[in-house]
């Protein structure tokens, strides 16, 4: 159904670039800020029957390490936290509790998700994983994984990328 892959969309790309049009502009005039995004560990594997989904936050995990680097030098710090399996009522929602990842009883606690997500941001870390879970969608056992900066076009070193793919913060 169309209608439920555009509200996925709408969900976390629409909604996320607008929330930040409406923040990060106030934040560079002040010189000081900090962003948390919620990305995910799915925004780097290809999702079978969630495909959708995990593009979406693959845009969301790119477009953070991009937005980071156009805000390096303003004061405002881009952190994006990228949780694994985590016990909310996502699967319900997605109709996937019939689902090896639904069904899987080694989610993390959302309590501590959250948590190392602030804990990031408040440090200024660039991206956080985190997960309790073994296995594919998670970057390793009871472990929250600072991730350093990419490398390439996204990193500090690099220029920025100038052309209509910009995100245009330099003029938000």
């Amino acid at each position: 159904d169309f209608d439920e892959v555009q509200h996925v969309i709408d969900t976390n790309i629409t909604g996320t670039i607008y929330l930040l049009h409406l923040v990060a502009r106030q934040m560079k005039q002040r010189g000081q800020g900090r962003i948390l995004i919620t990305g995910s560990i799915a925004g780097f594997q290809p999702g079978s029957f969630q495909a959708v989904y995990n593009a979406t936050k693959a845009f969301i995990d790119s477009f953070s390490f991009a937005l980071r680097n156009e805000l390096k030098d303003t004061g405002v710090t881009v952190s994006c936290l990228m949780p694994g399996l985590t016990e909310t009522n996502f699967f319900a929602r997605a109709d996937m509790l019939d689902t090896k990842l639904g069904a899987d009883d080694n989610k993390s606690d959302p309590v501590l998700v959250a948590k190392a997500g602030f804990e990031a941001m408040m440090k200024g870390e660039g991206d956080v994983a985190t997960s309790t879970a073994e296995g594919p969608h998670s970057p390793g056992g009871g472990v929250t994984v600072a991730m350093p900066q990419p490398t390439g076009a996204a990193s500090s070193s690099s220029p920025p990328v100038r052309g209509p793919m910009r995100s245009s913060l330099a003029k938000w």
